[in-house]
C-alpha cells in the first residue's frame, strides 16, 4: 500500500526491494522509475525524471548499480547491469549504457565520458 501511496502521490516508483544508501537527496520529485534489483549508493542525488531501468527485456533482473555520491542530472537514464563509480556525475538527459568510473561526468546520448 506505501508503494502505490509514494507512486501517486509523488511520482516516484521505488520498490522494497531496492538497495538503498544513507541520504539519499531525491530533489525534486515527479516521473522518477527505479528498478526493483538497483542499488543506490549513500549521499546521492536524483533528480526528476530519471529512469534506472532495465536494458533489455531479455534481461529483467540487470539493473544499475550507483556507488556513493552519485549526481545524476534530470531526465537522465541508466540503463542495464551498468556501474557508476563513487563521485561520478551524469549529465542531464543522458543515456548511460556502460559502466562510469569514479570522478567522472558522462553527457549525451549515449553517453561518453567527458571528464575522469
Amino acid at each position: 500500500m506505501l508503494y502505490r501511496k509514494i507512486r501517486n502521490s509523488y511520482g516516484i516508483e521505488l520498490l522494497y526491494t531496492t538497495n538503498l544508501g544513507r541520504r539519499v537527496v531525491i530533489q525534486h520529485q515527479g516521473g522518477i522509475v527505479i528498478h526493483a534489483q538497483a542499488s543506490i549508493g549513500d549521499d546521492c542525488t536524483i533528480r526528476q525524471n530519471v529512469t534506472l531501468g532495465m536494458r533489455y527485456e531479455e534481461q529483467p533482473m540487470n539493473a544499475p548499480k550507483l556507488g556513493k555520491n552519485v549526481d545524476i542530472g534530470s531526465g537522465a537514464a541508466i540503463l542495464g547491469d551498468v556501474t557508476i563509480g563513487d563521485n561520478a556525475k551524469i549529465g542531464a538527459n543522458a543515456v548511460v549504457l556502460q559502466d562510469v568510473p569514479s570522478g567522472a561526468t558522462a553527457v549525451g546520448i549515449p553517453a561518453k565520458i567527458i571528464r575522469r
